[in-house]
């Protein structure tokens, strides 16, 4: 069974870093895109980054020349730098990965990300 386990969010002043982990597990053959979203409270669900297996990245506006994302074989990265209240919210993390009885679309279970002074 095919897991994706995040780590590194927490509580972070406006201005600060941080820098989440998502670490695929289990059996399987190949992964696809990596990437993060994120929802805030009462907000729908948006993409942040995605990293393909060759590497090309997508960035959303917001978090361009702040935000990068990276990929190590089934690990994927988010490195946060100048870190603003609006960038409060659940940090998801999603892969296309295909295993023994098929592709499809994984999701961690999030990691809560609170910007504040």
């Amino acid at each position: 069974q095919v897991q994706l386990v995040e780590s590194g969010g927490g509580l972070v002043q406006p201005g600060g870093s941080l820098r989440l982990s998502c670490a695929a597990s289990g059996t399987f053959f190949t992964i696809y895109d990596m990437g993060w979203f994120r929802q805030a409270p009462g907000k729908q669900r948006e993409l942040v980054a995605t990293i393909a297996s060759g590497g090309s990245t997508n960035y959303a506006d917001s978090v361009k020349g702040r935000f990068t994302i990276s990929r190590d074989n089934a690990t994927v990265y988010l490195q946060m730098n100048s870190l603003k209240p609006e960038d409060t919210a659940i940090y998801l993390c999603n892969a296309e990965i295909v295993t023994m009885v098929g592709g499809g679309d994984y999701w961690g279970q999030g990691t809560r990300v609170t910007v504040s002074s």
